[in-house]
């Protein structure tokens, strides 16, 4: 696995559980709002790479204190070892959460068939008439749209979340998102970061705005 960030515990990540957060390296959005920029690239980066040896002791060793295991990004589902790297997860016994931006169905199908998550949270960037300007690329909607799908109607806990990105969506644009949900999937807002957002204009309209 392409790893890019470890955080031993977390009270906040996973829903009701002591858990580790797993990041990992790449994605394949552009989010002008995005606060992780480190981690876009797919690439390994030296100076934040985290070897999974590394990890998997540490969670071996804290197997007594932790309740689950968040991976998240970038993007995880881009890692070609992912269904790999949960099974170990599993195999320690871990409950394992994953976050994701929903662009690849197949893989969380794959996922979903197999057991290797108990929870599963997916960022809904905007309604969908303006996804790919909240996510910086054209985007398939047809896939996104599956893997809402996918998740809804998996039994699994699960989570649709929004970062109110006040410089690029209206109050219409919110109220429209929530109508585009599955009826019965929880959502929640998130609050926009911009001091650390990838684009420099999104910094300085929040400034002003502010």
């Amino acid at each position: 696995m392409n790893l890019a960030g470890f955080v031993p515990l977390s009270l906040c990540d996973f829903p009701g559980r002591v858990a580790a957060v797993v990041f990992t390296q790449g994605c394949n959005f552009r989010c002008p709002w995005c606060h992780n920029g480190h981690l876009l690239s797919l690439l390994p980066d030296p100076a934040t790479r985290v070897e999974e040896a590394r990890v998997m002791a540490v969670l071996s060793e804290r197997r007594s204190r932790l309740g689950g295991v968040v991976v998240t990004g970038g993007e995880p589902t881009l890692q070609t070892d992912l269904s790999r790297f949960l099974l170990r997860l599993k195999m320690l016994g871990f409950a394992v959460k994953l976050d994701t931006n929903g662009s690849h169905p197949s893989v969380l199908r794959e996922l979903l068939k197999n057991g290797l998550v108990d929870f599963i949270a997916m960022d809904i960037k905007a309604p969908w008439e303006k996804y790919a300007l909240l996510a910086g690329v054209s985007c398939d909607e047809n896939a996104l749209r599956e893997s809402v799908a996918l998740i809804a109607a998996s039994g699994l806990p699960h989570q649709f979340r929004t970062t109110r990105v006040d410089p690029l969506l209206s109050a219409r644009d919110y109220g429209l998102l929530v109508s585009e949900l599955p009826k019965g999937s929880p959502h929640a807002w998130q609050t926009f970061r911009p001091a650390y957002s990838r684009d420099p204009a999104l910094r300085v309209a929040a400034s002003v705005h502010a």
